[in-house]
Formats: C-alpha cells, sequence, structure tokens
C-alpha cells in the first residue's frame, strides 16, 4: 500500500485537536513542516494589533471630536445618538454577517471594512468639517448616516477579524483587543495633541480626521503584508483542513496507537496481542523497515467529515445551526459574560461620561475622562493575557459584580446642578475602574472561547462571540439612552446657571437653577440693605 505526501497529510490521530505539528501543502508549502512557522519579530502579533485598532478608528474619531459636534450642534444629544446608530447597525450586521459568514471570503469582508471606513471619513473630513457644505439640520443627518455606514463595514471587519483570529493561538485573539484599546488611546492622544498645537476648533478637527485617514491606510497596508506569510497560512489550512478532515477508524482486528516519534505523521497498525515487529509507515511513502505482515486497505474504514457549510438550502442551513447549538453549550458563560462586560461598559461610556461636568476643566474634562478610560481599558487587556486562572463562572460572577459601576458614576451626573459626587477625583477614579475591568474582563472570554470547541468550529466560535460582544453594546446604548434622561437637558451648564455654593443656603442653591436671574438680585437686594442699615447704626 502506498501513500503520496498529499494523502498522507489527510491523517490525524484520533481524539486531538492539531494545532502545533502539523503540515500542509498550499501557496507553496511542498514539504513537511515539522513545527509551525514562527512569528518573526512578532511582525504577525503586531499587525493584528494594527487590525484592531483599523476597525475601531471611524468610531473613536468621532467620539474623539464630541467638542467640535457639540459646538456644532448645541442642545442635541449627539454623543448619545452617534453611539446609539453605531451600535444599533452594528448589532444587525454582525446578525446578519455571522448568517452569511460562508458566502464570501474572509479577506473579502475584511478589505470591504477597510474600504468603507476610508471613503466614509475622507466624506467627512472634506464636505462636512471642512467645507461645511450643508446646513444644521441636513448636516447632522448627514453624519448620523456616516456613522452608520462605518458600522457596518467596520463591523463586518471586526467579526472577521475575531474569526481570523480564533485559528491562531490565542495570543492574536488578545493581539486584536489590544489593538482595540490601542485605537482609543492613539485617538484620545491625538486630539489632545490637535487642541493644544492648533487652538482654533475646526481646523484641530480637520488635523484630527487625517490623522484618522492615514491610520486606517497604514492598517490596511499592514494587513496586505503579512496575511499571506508562512505563519497565517500555516494555522489557516489546518483549520480548513480540519472541515474536511478523514479519521480513521479501525476494524476489531487492527488497532491506531499513538506514538512518540518525534516524527509527525507517522502511524501504526498492530496486531492484538501486539507482535514484536510492527508495521510502520511515514510521509512521503510507505517504507516498511524490517519484514512484518501486511494489511488490505479494507482493513481500515475511512470517514470524511464535511465543513459546517457543506451544502446548501434547508440542509446547509440546518447543518450550520446545529452547529451554532454544539458550540453555543460548550461556551455560553463565556457568552455571557461578553454581553454582561459591554452592556455595563456601554451604560456608561461614552454617554454618561461625556456628561460629566467640571467648572474647572470645561471642555477638557470629557477628552480627559476618555483618555483614562481608553488608557486603562489598555492595560487591562494586556494584563488578560494572563488568563490562566480565569474560568467561565468566574467571569460571569465578575461581570455580575461590575454592574455596581454604573450608579456610582451617575452620582457624579446627577443631580446636575450639584451631583451628589461632584469632585473630579470621583469620575477620574471611576474612569479607570470602568476601563481596567473592561479590558480584563472583555478580552478573557474571547481569548479562551475558541479554545473550547474543535478546531474547525473555531471561526464560527469567533463570530458568534462577536454576535454577544455587540448585543451587549446594543443593549447597554439603549439603556444609556434611559440614563441620560436623569441627567437633565443637554444643553444645561451647571458651571454658568448658578452661583457658588458656598455662597448660597442650600435651599438656594436648587432654585438657583430656577430661577438664576432672581436670585441674584434678591441677593444684591439683601446686601445693599444690610450695608444701609450698618451704615445707618
Amino acid at each position: 500500500m502506498e501513500q503520496n505526501g498529499n494523502d498522507a497529510a489527510g491523517y490525524s490521530k484520533l481524539g486531538k485537536c492539531k494545532r502545533e505539528n502539523d503540515f500542509h501543502v498550499k501557496n507553496g508549502f511542498t514539504s513537511m513542516n515539522l513545527s509551525p512557522p514562527t512569528d518573526t519579530y512578532n511582525m504577525v502579533y503586531l499587525s493584528f494589533v494594527l487590525g484592531g485598532a483599523g476597525f475601531l478608528f471611524p468610531y473613536n474619531s468621532f467620539i474623539m471630536a464630541m467638542d467640535y459636534f457639540k459646538i456644532r450642534y448645541p442642545g442635541t444629544p449627539v454623543v448619545f445618538d452617534m453611539s446609539l446608530v453605531y451600535i444599533v447597525v452594528a448589532f444587525l450586521t454582525v446578525v446578519a454577517n455571522n448568517l452569511l459568514v460562508e458566502i464570501c471570503s474572509l479577506n473579502t469582508r475584511i478589505n470591504f471594512g477597510y474600504v468603507m471606513s476610508f471613503i466614509t471619513l475622507t466624506f467627512v473630513v472634506t464636505c462636512e468639517v471642512w467645507w461645511e457644505a450643508f446646513g444644521t439640520s441636513t448636516s447632522y443627518t448627514i453624519n448620523l448616516a456616516a456613522v452608520a455606514v462605518v458600522a457596518i463595514g467596520c463591523t463586518v471587519q471586526q467579526s472577521s477579524f475575531y474569526g481570523y483570529t480564533s485559528m491562531l493561538p490565542s495570543r492574536y485573539t488578545q493581539a486584536v483587543m489590544v489593538g482595540e484599546s490601542a485605537s482609543g488611546v492613539f485617538t484620545s492622544s491625538v486630539r489632545v495633541l490637535t487642541k493644544f498645537v492648533i487652538s482654533e476648533i475646526r481646523g484641530s478637527t480637520i488635523y484630527f480626521f487625517s490623522v484618522s485617514i492615514t491610520s486606517v491606510a497604514t492598517c490596511f497596508a499592514m494587513y496586505h503584508l503579512v496575511r499571506r506569510s508562512d505563519f497565517i497560512q500555516f494555522y489557516i489550512t489546518l483549520c480548513e483542513r480540519a472541515k474536511t478532515r478523514i479519521t480513521l477508524e479501525p476494524t476489531e482486528d487492527a488497532g491506531l496507537i499513538e506514538t512518540t516519534d518525534a516524527q509527525y505523521g507517522v502511524l501504526k497498525i498492530q496486531n492484538s496481542p501486539p507482535t514484536s515487529t510492527t508495521l510502520s509507515f511515514a510521509n512521503p511513502a510507505y517504507e516498511p523497515s524490517v519484514p512484518a505482515p501486511t494489511y488490505k486497505v479494507e482493513d481500515v474504514v475511512i470517514r470524511g467529515r464535511s465543513s459546517v457549510s457543506a451544502g446548501g438550502g434547508f440542509t446547509g442551513i440546518k447543518r450550520g445551526l446545529l452547529a451554532r447549538w454544539e458550540i453555543t453549550k460548550a461556551i455560553y458563560p463565556y457568552m455571557i459574560s461578553i454581553c454582561l462586560v459591554y452592556f455595563a461598559t456601554l451604560c456608561l461610556y461614552p454617554g454618561i461620561a461625556s456628561e460629566i461636568w467640571s467648572c474647572n476643566l470645561r471642555s477638557w474634562m470629557p477628552i480627559l475622562m476618555m483618555a483614562i478610560f481608553n488608557g486603562a481599558d489598555l492595560l487591562g487587556k494586556m494584563l488578560a493575557a494572563s488568563s490562566w486562572h480565569w474560568t467561565g463562572s468566574r467571569l460571569v460572577r465578575c461581570s455580575v459584580a461590575r454592574l455596581i459601576m454604573i450608579p456610582l458614576m451617575l452620582m457624579c451626573v446627577i443631580p446636575k446642578a450639584n451631583p451628589l459626587l461632584s469632585a473630579e477625583i470621583f469620575a477620574f477614579v471611576f474612569a479607570l475602574i470602568l476601563g481596567l475591568s473592561n479590558g480584563v474582563l472583555g478580552s478573557v472570554p474571547m481569548i479562551q472561547a475558541p479554545s473550547k470547541v474543535d478546531d474547525r468550529h473555531r471561526e464560527l466560535t469567533g463570530n458568534m462571540m462577536t454576535l454577544l460582544y455587540n448585543f451587549g453594546l446594543t443593549t447597554g446604548s439603549l439603556m444609556a439612552y434611559s440614563l441620560e434622561s436623569l441627567t437633565g437637558p443637554a444643553d444645561f451648564d451647571p458651571c454658568t446657571m448658578r452661583l457658588p455654593t458656598e455662597s448660597l443656603h442650600p435651599q438656594n442653591v436648587i432654585n438657583t437653577t430656577i430661577f438664576p436671574t432672581t436670585i441674584t438680585y434678591s441677593t444684591l437686594l439683601s446686601t445693599l440693605t444690610n450695608t444701609s442699615t450698618e451704615f445707618s447704626q
């Protein structure tokens, strides 16, 4: 019996997931690779960091330019509207992408996201910010439409990236999540820098969006630079092969046993009880070294495993639903955890965080809040690389406990005239805790979930985790709208519509928010009367 190199590549040990010792014949791989190619200089890791940053640059650019949009559209909840539009459209997109993941190739989906981001950001900075070609109401609608378009492209890209990294070692999923946080830190830093360098807010916003567009183009180039590397193709081929993997099922007279040989692809067939002589055949050809009993091909039953997406019509849909159900049973704690984490985060960020006022920092307050959150989030995702001590149940418990951050941060806003926790230090500490916990608890489920399923389901697992991720974002954004109604009118400025608290009676502090002019005149009249009385005496 002869086996050539291609056929031998289809064999796998029973009960084992090939992950580290395998080989493939694709894109120039014509010889056996006994171990995975190395990630030289961590270039692949860096490319996925940039990939994670690339699909969030557009959203972060809109959010970090809130100071410009608040001046352009006064008295409107523009930050809440942009966040809600992005998240709702993203959720609908990720549902569609999860159902249609087998139709378009992974590379096509990622390229689609980059192209949509580049075109939309270029249109906004040119027509909206630079030329201001439309009226205020029309411009508001166009900007929301631009956010929706960006959400479609970036969500398809994001879901594809998580499916992409699910086929690689877990540290590359963590790289994408580090990139997401790095995107927030980078855009926050660029926004602070442009405000320092260019005092005119419209000019600084133009430069800010220009940097974002350049960053998206850089991420796009880096993705294409490494996607054909031996490292990437090695692991993708493993998972593609796993979808149609051949499993050998022995008969009663012959069995497959695992070997401790260093060389991959060696199968040994032995009689029961084992004899002193063994028959071995190694890739690429059968080369018996000693006389041994021969076996016929009929002694081994070969069964091919079909892909999840194999077949079409109702049968294909049914097979896909069954596969998703099996995946859900294996990873449901991680799905619940990721949903709760991003629900709590979107309840507070960026909406409520942008409503926290500081009479000392003024328009810098929301920018600093977001910079602190993004920096802490990046640190948390870097710490998530050591995720061995986390379990599914522990992640769920911590995610539930984290919901306490919602009332704590609300106390920094409510009541708007005189918040319960008015000192800036409270808001900064809560933003730090929110970001750090979001980084850790939002990354570990995405890292661990793909390792709980078979290789052939890894890409689908990444897409399903992204679905629950976006579900948490959507419900959190909707809840943020309800919380926003508790903070008061969007155009209310507590720094200009009330007197200093220490100069008023507590009861007058409340009345100041309603009748500021009356209290001012009353206080002035009282002061003059007291002065006149003292002069008379």
